[in-house]
């Protein structure tokens, strides 16, 4: 199923595009889909790796992929499901592993702590109903810095709060942090090193090109981080607000810092796409015949978790810090708005969307605006990555729908 040459050059010529604006387009983007064969579709990279820079980005580029990460987390501990070593409703098992949470009150109107009424499971971290937030998003959380763990103190997260009664609604936040806390307890594996031996060795993934703590003999290809203004619209250079696993540079100081299962990945897309495309093949590699879960387990990952809440996207208060997230009235606009979900990957479109992917299509994103998507109806997955806070940033959403449609209207 390739794309016609028509296609691939539409692609090319709208990321060239947007990327050549100057401070009033997107920085540099690069872009990646691939087909259930694990075949590329296209891939392009365009643009600098910063505003400031002469550098080319290219197809070794790395870009911090911030909730992307959610993904190979969510596949990481269903393998640990696969194995019996902890089940999707077992409280007690969450218990063992992060008592912690056990002990926790909950905040629901940010002072007053009230006891939990049902015990949190893992079902819940992977589904973002535990109950737990995001202090960017929730103003009911304060935290020491922009984002939770950001500085690799894991104590972020183990003194997280819960806002929620566990079980009781889906909200976004740290649950995928404490999924891989949870992870590491039972397997005595760092996070990143269970990832590295589970997952992208047997998708034959270059350790350097998908991992926590890109070394100094990369790092002069990453990308920058942007910032750009709310009032002039246009994009600055910035520190890079997850820069502090770029000077982790030695093993004790990585086995000390906390290894995010919910933003911690440094990736390059052609590296990624292939955690995509074993998911859109059942949870087999197509290129190496390896799996990393099966196909029973893969899918739940297209099981809605949250049927009870079908507009839980749209309407939701505004961030609690406008510097990282953009306002937005829904996170997936859909005429007539249908019906959408959640499930232990991500976001369920369960109809089909406008630009043309199939019906119970998942997908999700990262803060620097990095999409992904898995479409089984149709045999299609892509990554879209970008470098610019904050999230929601209209540049970036465009390149990235328009990017879509291309493919859908030029499958062959």
């Amino acid at each position: 199923m390739p794309l016609s040459d028509q296609g691939v050059q539409g692609i090319k010529s709208l990321l060239d595009a947007v990327t050549s604006e100057g401070p009033a387009g997107s920085p540099g983007l690069a872009f990646h889909a691939v087909d259930r064969s694990g075949k590329t579709l296209v891939e392009h990279q365009a643009g600098n790796l910063g505003i400031d820079s002469k550098q080319a980005i290219d197809e070794n580029t790395l870009f911090w992929i911030a909730s992307c990460t959610k993904l190979v987390t969510a596949v990481a501990l269903l393998q640990l499901v696969e194995q019996g070593k902890i089940g999707l409703d077992d409280a007690e098992a969450i218990k063992k592993y992060a008592p912690e949470i056990s002990k926790k009150q909950v905040y629901a109107d940010g002072v007053n702590g009230a006891d939990q009424q049902n015990p949190v499971t893992l079902r819940m971290l992977l589904s973002h109903t535990a109950g737990f937030g995001y202090s960017f998003f929730d103003p009911r959380l304060q935290a020491p810095g922009d984002i939770e763990g950001q500085k690799g103190d894991v104590n972020d997260i183990l003194n997280s709060r819960l806002v929620n009664q566990p079980g009781s609604t889906w909200e976004y936040g740290v649950n995928l942090d404490w999924a891989g806390i949870v992870l590491e307890r039972i397997t005595g594996q760092r996070l990143g090193t269970y990832f590295a031996e589970n997952i992208f060795a047997p998708l034959d993934m270059d350790t350097k090109g998908a991992t926590m703590f890109p070394p100094s003999s990369v790092q002069s290809n990453l990308a920058a981080m942007h910032q750009r203004d709310a009032t002039t619209g246009e994009i600055r250079e910035r520190d890079h607000v997850y820069g502090a696993p770029l000077t982790q540079d030695s093993a004790e100081k990585q086995d000390a810092f906390f290894q995010s299962g919910g933003a911690g990945l440094f990736a390059k897309p052609k590296e990624y796409v292939k955690i995509l495309a074993a998911i859109l093949n059942e949870g087999t590699s197509p290129t190496t015949g390896k799996q990393i879960l099966n196909p029973e387990t893969v899918q739940l990952l297209w099981e809605n978790q949250i049927p009870n809440q079908p507009d839980f996207a749209r309407g939701g208060p505004p961030p609690a810090n406008p510097s990282l997230v953009n306002a937005s009235p829904e996170f997936y606009p859909q005429p007539g708005n249908p019906a959408q979900g959640w499930t232990y990957a991500g976001f369920l479109t369960i109809e089909a969307g406008p630009s043309g992917r199939g019906a119970n299509t998942i997908w999700w994103m990262g803060l620097a605006n990095c999409f992904w998507w898995v479409d089984r109806e149709k045999g299609v997955a892509g990554f879209l990555a970008g470098q610019v806070l904050p999230n929601g940033d209209a540049k970036v959403n465009s390149a990235w729908f328009m990017c879509e449609k291309m493919v859908y209207d030029n499958l062959v």
